[in-house]
């Protein structure tokens, strides 16, 4: 079988609805107060908060507006923490767990608040998540974790047994599973341009296609090295989460790019999508290599991503791989042929944590492991608060150590390995 349409194309399917800016002629100041180096979510939302309080302010992006994970990745808006509260109150502490989680939960509030009151157009949508068990251990540790965090927040999770699956999903390939009603989707495209152009009602200047080749402290601030020429700042802030690279290399040890690959399915027919998900939830498992899932927000296609290579590779080669996924979770999809299959780099970190901070003046908000839609919003929001010195800024994540591994410098060694360890571990139900 030809596995992809005629029209097939290796672009996120995002793409098609609210395509990348072109290049446009414009110019660097000479100095500004702040300048952020990325125009994703978290350099966009800085920039809002750090234009709003007056700053002069320069976004700087390497590509074109938002060409990183912010218009690649699956639109699915949680609450973004992976730890439970008993994990991290033995890591940190009752006080510091609690505020940790409710980082979450305020993430989730913040752009739900943020999209209503800026009238983003986005097709968003609080939809609900369905997390499937994909053993029977597994469903049961989902049934005794239920509700452990709500000493925190109430997140009014409630358990679905196997019997009761068929209305959520259309497979049989789960031992049941946990819904979050009050977890949302998105067309990650169209909200990044939502947020371009309140950046820019805003004040701050996009320059795009203009790669930052060094930073330089000196007695006023900072000194940026661009493709374009230099610009002087009296604060910087780093946005590039999975795409941080020399430029900054403490941040560098601590970030861990993984490629995360997505397909989009041809259109399907009104009666399959009705099948197959007869709800508009957003999709995960419980394994460890997760696959994620959702329809198109017109509900004529399925969106499929997950880790599919133990190594980084091509879209093409990764789309027929995750088809075969999307199969063995829909059979009758076997014969169904992809349309887009693009890629993205998330930024993991060693302890699975988000973490801010602050050098001296030079600012991060980085490492959402997967949940950045809303992670990187509302630590985008925060960081350009505490580069404001809007002391509302201060998070949880200021308070914890970003941890590193010794001979890690940016290049994960350790990946092949790591993915296969936990391919194993899924195939074995541990």
């Amino acid at each position: 079988m030809d596995m992809f349409t005629t029209d097939f194309k290796e672009t996120p399917y995002w793409w098609d609805h609210a395509p990348p800016e072109p290049k446009a002629d414009t110019t660097l100041p000479k100095q500004v107060d702040v300048a952020i180096v990325g125009s994703g979510y978290t350099g966009l939302h800085a920039a809002i908060q750090t234009a709003k309080a007056g700053r002069s302010t320069l976004v700087i992006e390497a590509e074109a507006a938002g060409y990183g994970a912010s218009t690649r990745n699956g639109g699915q808006v949680s609450t973004s923490i992976k730890a439970s509260l008993p994990q991290l109150t033995k890591k940190y502490g009752p006080q510091l767990a609690a505020e940790i989680l409710g980082e979450g939960q305020a993430s989730l509030t913040f752009i739900k608040q943020f999209i209503d009151d800026e009238k983003v157009d986005c097709d968003f949508q609080v939809v609900g998540r369905f997390h499937g068990a994909h053993t029977p251990k597994q469903y049961q540790q989902l049934a005794n974790g239920l509700g452990v965090n709500r000493d925190v927040f109430s997140d009014d999770a409630f358990i679905v047994p196997r019997s009761d699956q068929p209305t959520e999903l259309g497979t049989e390939a789960y031992h049941g599973g946990v819904v979050f009603p009050h977890h949302a989707s998105l067309h990650p495209a169209k909200y990044h341009r939502g947020l371009l152009g309140i950046a820019r009602n805003n004040g701050a200047q996009i320059v795009t296609h203009c790669r930052v080749l060094d930073l330089d402290r000196d007695i006023s601030g900072f000194r940026l090295k661009t493709q374009m020429g230099e610009v002087r700042a009296k604060r910087v802030i780093l946005a590039t989460n999975g795409y941080t690279g020399p430029l900054s290399p403490w941040q560098q040890r601590r970030i861990i790019p993984i490629g995360s690959y997505i397909i989009a399915t041809e259109e399907l027919p009104k009666s399959v999508m009705d099948r197959l998900m007869p709800t508009d939830r957003i999709l995960s498992d419980t394994r460890k290599l997760v696959y994620y899932y959702r329809p198109s927000p017109d509900r004529k296609r399925i969106l499929f991503g997950g880790r599919v290579s133990l190594q980084e590779t091509d879209p093409s080669r990764t789309g027929p791989k995750l088809h075969a996924e999307l199969a063995r979770l829909f059979p009758e999809l076997a014969q169904t042929k992809i349309s887009h299959s693009w890629s993205g780099f998330v930024g993991y970190t060693f302890d699975t944590l988000m973490h801010a901070g602050n050098d001296d003046g030079l600012y991060y908000a980085m490492g959402y492991c997967g949940s950045g839609v809303g992670m990187a919003s509302y630590l985008g929001m925060r960081i350009g608060q505490q580069a404001a010195d809007n002391p509302a800024g201060l998070t949880a994540f200021n308070k914890i150590p970003f941890p590193t591994r010794p001979l890690y410098f940016g290049n994960p060694w350790f990946l092949a390995p790591s993915v296969l360890a936990y391919r194993i571990r899924d195939r074995l139900g541990v």
